[in-house]
């Protein structure tokens, strides 16, 4: 028998079980996640060794009582508990009960949790982050300053507009719920006694060269502020960011107004 027939044959044998790997792998890709366990999982979870809140689950989000409550969000399939950052990390799940839940953080260490039922353990997930305003009504904002002996006036006016942003979460129910949020259209201008020098109105599709446009879309224009008068021009800063996150998270710009009427815009550092 041929070298080049033995060949053949080992492939013959082999393709099958490379076939049964790679639709196994499909099939785990398209399997639907587990709604059941995730809805198992909400709330609070406290760790068994040192009775300290480890974890709140709030939809598919996951809050850390020691990380400044910053977020990610997480799935399940196949007994594994899959946490989303900037790579997805699969943890094998040991046990999960409505009480009790434990995993594989690393091969030879177990995350042994039961569910909450103390109140004062939700303090442990108090934001400690500057949410984003969102504004529902008009509001107006001046600001006077002093340079080179004149007196200017600087105005902001925050205007929510019919325009939506949609935010698409999982409920705690499992279901998906949409959240609309309106966006705003700001108005400023600043002004020497009666004379205006300048005026317009400002939305975020301004800042589409300096924000990333999938960050963009799901984003408001949420505040501006005049920040003063100097050789260069009027200032002012802009916050635009998601409607569901922390100030902290949001991208600021400053604007300046130059003395010939030209706006100027840069990311702040």
């Amino acid at each position: 028998m041929g070298k080049g027939y033995l060949s053949l044959l080992c492939c013959l044998l082999i393709l099958p079980l490379l076939l049964a790997s790679c639709k196994e792998v499909r099939q785990e890709a398209e399997e639907p996640e587990d709604l059941v366990a995730k809805q198992m999982l909400q709330g609070i979870w406290v760790d068994d060794e040192t009775d300290m809140p480890f974890m709140k689950i709030v939809g598919d989000s996951i809050y850390y009582s020691d990380s400044e409550n910053l977020t990610s969000s997480f799935f399940i399939k196949r007994d594994s508990f899959f946490v989303v950052g900037a790579d997805t990390v699969p943890y094998a799940i040991d046990l999960q009960t409505e009480a009790r839940f434990k995993f594989h953080q690393f091969e030879d260490n177990i995350i042994a949790l039961y569910h909450s039922e103390t109140e004062e353990d939700s303090l442990y997930f108090v934001d400690k982050q500057d949410p984003l305003p969102i504004v529902t009504e008009r509001i107006e904002k001046d600001s006077v300053v002093m340079y080179n002996g004149k007196r200017y006036r600087g105005y902001v006016f925050v205007n929510p507009s019919k325009m939506r942003v949609i935010k698409t979460s999982i409920g705690p129910s499992g279901m998906l719920v949409d959240n609309v949020y309106y966006d705003n259209i700001i108005h400023i201008c600043v002004y020497t006694g009666a004379t205006e020098l300048y005026g317009r109105d400002i939305t975020k599709q301004l800042f589409a060269d300096y924000i990333p446009a999938d960050f963009l879309d799901s984003s408001i224009l949420a505040d501006m502020d005049f920040m003063g008068v100097d050789d260069e021009g009027y200032h002012y800063d802009a916050l635009v960011g998601d409607p569901e996150s922390s100030m902290a998270a949001a991208y600021q710009l400053n604007l300046t107004i130059t003395p010939e009427k030209e706006l100027r815009i840069k990311l702040a550092q």
